[in-house]
């Protein structure tokens, strides 16, 4: 995609369909007259009152202690300078959609016209009330260090600035591991940073807190190195200040064991580094282009452990790593503050984390067999599930020990619990699906790409490097709408209508009727068929010539399934076909089967459908919580639908009894594991988070997942198809651009997985 067509995108993205990334929303009834009444007018009264006498009550009946200000003046937005407050309400938004996906924290993002910093501070100070703490952010140096000084020592909430200190945390944390692994003392090493602002003075402070001399930091900016005889220094530079002058980046590398760079792309040489000591850390986080490239990097120095601010690269060094988490702890326990030694808890809790086995599902969505701790996972990785229930608690404790802590929590184990539901329909699922899609790209036919949709999902996958797509359709009207979109990317494109005489087409021609000669199907019905797009797809990804194939924008269901299962094989031992839909509910994601086949399947074949259903679970890296769903709970009805459902556990607990499965079930029930375990304490569910549904018949599941999607606005993936050969895959009918990407995505995974099955054999 052109510059032109990415800013067009990205405009988009923030004006559709509503401005902006944010909004409130209502935490209580509003319904009826009475609900009113106790809201505002004169219900209201009663909390005021009770505030007016203890003002901590502010706290129990107000949105306060999840209440996180993010404030800036818009003096140093990301790489854009001083542009302005009302031009940074943008990235504020951002930072609060971070806020809320990684720590359920709600943000009002506050953007001050004002460069005055008594003036700033004043303003703070004023509407502090409000919040349960204040998120600094994107306020140029030296200012940010004076505001946020200023404001730790006047308010009783806690503030830190992020941009100082999210990187010193993070990078502290990686230091940590990095030295352990090259077996060197933190007391000795010789560190040279590249950059001298808030934060990389913020992480040179941090570093000597864990134990650095500061004697052994050299620090360089634009102008050279800090040296003694600069007049141009701020007082928190001068810590850094040398008595040497005219000394160049190349000659403090020598012999350096550390080079922390949050400066400009490009500026450490493959020379630059051969001088440094062995096993050379560094971290180059100058984004997009880091310090040095990463693959010029290892292929210099293979003894190097490196980090960068990137994403594409091993030991990315995240801030979302870090303020999420430390917010989410600091309002747990009403922390007054953000001290050094809540920030030191966050250093330690990342470092020992990433030395513990990694959930298979963090595995899964990076695309490695097994993540270990080692010179390329030093730091945890930003999808990890287990961040928010290990730092939080590690800030809270410090926060409770160094006492700054108003609010004590006693039950640890029930606020790690409440922590790991706080992560609700976040759509980490998506975003760990599309990253795992991107570890390795496939390509994936798009049967219907003369259709704009889905042309532009096309594009999105290739772009973000999910896939990479095969065209089918007519080609006048794909180049067309290629160029409409500014897709100018070179990919295949195939008309099956118009290139019948191709040899490729004849040879599909042929090879179908070949498997179908004796079931009615002669070579010109053959022929005409693999004139059909679907057909023409399917035998694409029969024969190689792709690896997945994606249909159905444009035409229903069953029109679409029919040549798949004409020309495609079951999967080794399956003798049935399914679907299911992965729901990204409140509760996380929910797994919904069978929503688009089988209309009336027998019991045995509802034992078939959990089975497929949970092995398509854990291929999302979640263990398999299943309930039977039906009228009946566990034997009270005799009805045939109930008793197929019954006689299909019973299948299960006997042949497969390590699943946690049960039923029948009705759905309430299911989804509450109190209520469960309170009518039905013998039940294998009780007290368990469901996340699998297997429904009695297509009606009912069908029902449920679009009576979900369109009532509550449930982003759904699927239907995904269970039990075939090969990653064949079918949009619902209509199907919006952003499920046909996270589709393509569940496809490129499934070839994954499947080419692993065959590697295996």
């Amino acid at each position: 995609m052109d510059n032109h067509n990415k800013r067009r995108e990205a405009l988009l993205y923030h004006a559709k369909p509503t401005p902006g990334k944010i909004q409130v929303v209502p935490t209580k009834k509003y319904a009826t007259q009475r609900d009113l009444s106790l809201a505002y007018s004169p219900g209201v009264a009663e909390p005021c009152l009770e505030i007016a006498k203890d003002v901590n009550n502010v706290y129990k009946y107000t949105a306060k202690g999840n209440l996180v200000a993010v404030i800036t003046n818009g003096t140093a937005v990301l790489g854009l300078g001083d542009i302005g407050p009302e031009a940074s309400k943008p990235v504020m938004e951002g930072k609060a959609l971070l806020f809320k996906i990684f720590a359920d924290i709600d943000v009002f993002d506050i953007e001050v016209d004002t460069k005055d910093i008594e003036a700033f501070i004043a303003t703070v100070k004023n509407i502090a009330p409000t919040f349960g703490g204040i998120n600094l952010e994107d306020i140029k140096a030296p200012e940010s260090f004076e505001i946020e000084r200023r404001l730790v020592e006047e308010l009783n909430i806690p503030v830190m600035h992020d941009d100082q200190h999210g990187t010193a945390i993070i990078s502290s944390a990686a230091l940590l591991n990095a030295l352990e692994l090259a077996k060197k003392k933190i007391e000795n090493v010789k560190i040279v940073i590249s950059g001298a602002g808030s934060a990389a003075l913020a992480c040179a402070n941090l570093y000597v807190l864990l134990g650095v001399n500061p004697d052994k930091i050299i620090m360089f900016d634009k102008d050279g190195i800090l040296s003694s005889d600069r007049t141009d220094l701020s007082d928190l530079q001068k810590r850094y200040s040398k008595g040497i002058k005219n000394t160049y980046l190349k000659e403090a590398l020598l012999g350096a064991d550390v080079f922390l760079g949050l400066s400009a792309g490009n500026i450490l040489s493959a020379d630059m580094l051969l001088g440094m000591a062995k096993d050379p850390i560094v971290f180059a986080m100058a984004n997009p282009i880091p310090e040095i490239d990463y693959d010029v990097a290892i292929a210099t120095r293979k003894d190097i452990i490196m980090a960068t601010g990137r994403s594409d690269h091993p030991n990315q060094v995240n801030n979302v790593l870090g303020f999420p988490y430390i917010f989410r702890g600091a309002l747990d326990v009403r922390a007054t503050k953000i001290n050094e030694a809540m920030k030191m808890a966050a250093v330690k809790a990342l470092a020992a984390l990433a030395k513990e086995s990694v959930p298979e599902q963090v595995n899964i969505a990076y695309g490695e067999t097994k993540l270990i701790f080692g010179r390329e996972y030093i730091i945890p990785k930003p999808f990890d599930p287990r961040l928010i229930s290990t730092v939080a608690p590690a800030v809270a404790r410090a926060a409770m020990e160094s006492g700054v802590a108003l609010h004590p929590i006693l039950d640890w184990h029930k606020y790690e619990e409440e922590l790991l539901d706080r992560l609700g329909s976040d759509n980490k699922m998506v975003r760990l699906l599309a990253n795992r899609a991107k570890s390795e790209p496939k390509r994936v036919v798009f049967a219907e790409a003369d259709h704009l949709d889905v042309l532009k999902a096309a594009q999105i996958a290739f772009e973000d490097k999910i896939a990479f797509p095969i065209l089918l359709g007519n080609k006048e009207i794909i180049l067309e709408l290629k160029a409409e979109i500014g897709f100018d990317a070179d990919v295949p494109i195939f008309d099956p209508k118009t290139n019948c005489e191709d040899k490729r087409t004849k040879h599909y021609a042929n090879i179908f009727w070949k498997s179908r000669q004796r079931r009615g199907i002669s070579l010109l019905d053959a022929q005409k068929w693999m004139r059909e797009r679907n057909y023409f797809a399917a035998m694409m990804v029969n024969e190689g010539d792709a690896d997945a194939m994606v249909s159905g924008y444009s035409r229903s269901y069953p029109s679409v399934v029919k040549p798949i299962l004409q020309l495609i094989d079951k999967a080794p031992g399956i003798s049935l076909v399914a679907t299911t839909n992965m729901m990204m509910t409140n509760r996380g994601p929910m797994f919904l089967s069978d929503t688009a086949i089988n209309p009336n399947p027998s019991a045995d074949d509802l034992a078939k459908i959990a089975l497929m259903t949970a092995k398509t679970v854990r291929m999302f890296g979640l263990e398999p919580v299943i309930a039977m769903i039906s009228y009946s709970n566990f034997g009270s009805s005799t009805n045939e639908s109930a008793s197929k459902v019954r006689a299909a556990v019973k299948f299960l607990h006997e042949n497969h009894p390590e699943l946690q499965v049960d039923g029948e079930i009705q759905a309430d029930f299911a989804l509450n594991p109190e209520m469960l375990k309170d009518k039905f304490p013998f039940s294998k569910l009780a007290g368990k988070k469901v996340n699998t549904l297997i429904f009695p018949n297509l009606e009912s599941a069908n029902i449920t997942y679009k009576l979900l999607k369109e009532l509550y606005k449930v982003d759904s993936i699927g239907p995904i198809m269970l039990g075939m050969d090969k990653p064949v895959h079918i949009f619902q009918l209509g199907a919006s651009v952003e499920e046909m990407v996270n589709m393509v995505a569940v496809a490129v995974v499934d070839a994954q997985e499947k080419d692993k099955r065959n590697k295996i054999k």
